[in-house]
């Protein structure tokens, strides 16, 4: 087989991707098969490799398309899979909310009324 585009894998459907994932692992047995018995040339060592890295990119590939559906499945929902949410740094992940931040407690609303902020005026 030729080498495989991940260009070309982004526009096949999900069960033509898995057929050719199939494909791809047969002939990698049949190559180290062929590389035990001894049977196989400098040509099929090399191509050992080619098969290998066709099979990354087939599942690179499988990986991104059924990660983006998810997200589309997901998007505007309240909960999601901890794969799909933002990453960032765990003491941004801690910080509060900008409502959990303006809440004020009772007392302090009550401190606040008994004791307004002052105000003075200049004279100039």
């Amino acid at each position: 087989m030729t080498r495989v585009k991940c260009s070309q894998l982004r526009g096949k459907k999900p069960d033509e991707i898995q057929k050719q994932l199939t494909e791809l692992r047969q002939e990698l047995n049949t190559l180290r098969v062929g590389k035990v018995t001894g049977s196989g040339g400098a040509q099929k060592l090399g191509k050992i490799r080619n098969v290998r890295k066709s099979i990354a990119r087939v599942l690179i590939v499988r990986n991104q398309t059924t990660k983006e559906h998810l997200r589309q499945l997901y998007h505007g929902k309240k909960y999601k899979p901890k794969d799909l949410r933002q990453r960032k740094t765990r003491a941004i992940r801690r910080l509060m909310t900008p409502k959990e931040r303006s809440v004020q407690l009772k007392k302090i609303q009550r401190r606040q009324c008994a004791f307004p902020k002052r105000t003075f005026a200049v004279k100039a």
